[in-house]
């Protein structure tokens, strides 16, 4: 192993003495060669059992791409277009609100862009039928016009796995494993919870608690429909053979998974939320780090962190896998492919600027903000500094600009504020989801 690397597993053990992290994998390849391949800590605490490369966690949204390089399939096969109506395929298809149902294309279906909010998740919910049911029942104000805003909705984004089971005729999942999974040999790769049992090397999902100062097992959660954005447990070195179809032009080996203009359509920017990152399809893409692009895409469920991606044009695939809650899969992501290119450690995707704010910009921004997903925020103003509160924590912030503000957790957060006129902000912009402002 190289001083680099040497420097960079060091450095993946002090964020995970830091940040109570029992146990992580991690792996990368470039041009198909892996140049590091590490497990550490554990996956089972009680038993003592070391992580392997070969260790199956659950890596939760990673699994959006996967779904979405599945509707790129049938887009090669000729069976559906991106800017198809959705009711096209669903005709019992509805959202409150939407002017023109037609409006809604499977493309905002891809790119969490139907204006819906984030919903209550109903996770008993087990066939698509029901879950249309579902969304046409519900009350809820939408955040704007399809295009509008981007809010993260797994209730919608599961209605590509009802697409892919209409136009194949066969079940989610077993369409995802064929086509997919055994299609790349990711054969330690499964939808399947009864799976998990038959498998060797699989860990146990934590969460740390920060009263008891213990880890707390968690079992794996029975996603139902969510399955589609969220349900693949695999392995980093699962993981390797499906990055190599995004730096071989979807190939793996000789066998084509999927077609270069497929991949490359669900790289194509659709929203822009960050600096320098947008969401595309399944995938969200950062420019100009260091003259590279990064693609990537993280994932959280209880006992789940993960990050998955790959720099295009130095052929490079990471992947970070963790067995416990809030772990900071993404800084550990991107100081890996800071390692492999030579950059600094800790180079972040991009910096936020230094503004002055004044009180009439805090006083628009403090309130408490939430969703019908649970999600809650709180902005407010304490001798005159300005706090975050979030998951029951307090942080010092700063604004980086009439629209934006910085804490830190265990990593930097970096939130954005919506306005109408000169009114105070009514929704704010917090791990990818809306929050819209709410009663004190």
């Amino acid at each position: 192993m190289t001083h680099a690397w040497q420097d960079y597993a060091r450095y993946v053990e002090e964020v995970m003495e830091r940040d109570h992290i029992a146990g992580a994998a991690i792996s990368v390849s470039q041009n198909g060669k892996i140049l590091f391949q590490q497990g550490f800590g554990y996956r089972h605490l009680a038993k003592q059992q070391p992580v392997t490369p070969d260790t199956i966690f659950g890596i939760a949204s990673v699994s959006k791409s996967f779904t979405a390089v599945a509707i790129m399939q049938l887009v090669d096969a000729g069976l559906l277009s991106v800017d198809d109506p959705v009711v096209k395929y669903l005709p019992e298809f509805q959202l409150h609100g939407v002017e023109d149902i037609n409006s809604v294309k499977i493309k905002h279906l891809l790119s969490h862009t139907t204006g819906m909010p984030p919903m209550r998740r109903r996770q008993d919910i087990t066939t698509f039928e029901e879950h249309l049911e579902f969304l046409a029942q519900q009350e809820y104000e939408l955040l704007g016009q399809p295009g509008e805003y981007l809010s993260y909705c797994n209730d919608t984004f599961l209605l590509l796995g009802a697409i892919i089971e209409r136009l194949t005729g066969r079940i989610y999942r077993k369409y995802m494993t064929s086509n997919i999974l055994d299609a790349l040999e990711m054969y330690r790769s499964t939808y399947s919870i009864e799976e998990l049992t038959r498998f060797k090397d699989v860990t146990v999902p934590y969460i740390y608690n920060k009263q008891t100062g213990e880890f707390e097992e968690r079992p794996w959660p029975a996603l139902g429909n969510f399955e589609v954005g969220g349900g693949v447990r695999s392995c980093v070195t699962d993981l390797m053979k499906y990055g190599e179809i995004f730096v071989n032009g979807g190939k793996r080996g000789d066998r084509v998974i999927v077609s270069r203009q497929g991949l490359e359509h669900m790289q194509t920017p659709v929203y822009q939320y960050g600096r320098k990152t947008w969401y595309g399809f399944g995938l969200t893409v950062t420019y100009d780090h260091a003259g590279n692009t990064l693609v990537e895409h993280g994932g959280s469920q209880p006992g789940v962190a993960s990050n998955f991606g790959f720099v295009p044009e130095q052929g490079l695939v990471v992947a970070v896998l963790t067995n416990t809650s809030g772990a900071p899969a993404k800084s550990l992501w991107l100081a890996a492919v800071n390692t492999a290119l030579g950059l600094p450690l800790d180079l972040p995707r991009s910096v936020e600027p230094e503004y002055e704010a004044s009180q009439a910009d805090k006083e628009r921004i403090v309130g408490t903000y939430r969703s019908a997903e649970g999600g809650r925020l709180r902005v407010f103003v304490e001798d005159g500094q300005l706090y975050v509160e979030t998951a029951g924590e307090q942080y010092p912030a700063r604004m980086s600009s009439p629209a934006t503000a910085v804490f830190t957790t265990n990593v930097e957060r970096v939130i954005k504020f919506f306005f109408r006129e000169e009114e105070p902000a009514w929704a704010v912009f917090s791990g990818l989801r809306m929050l819209q402002r709410a009663a004190e």
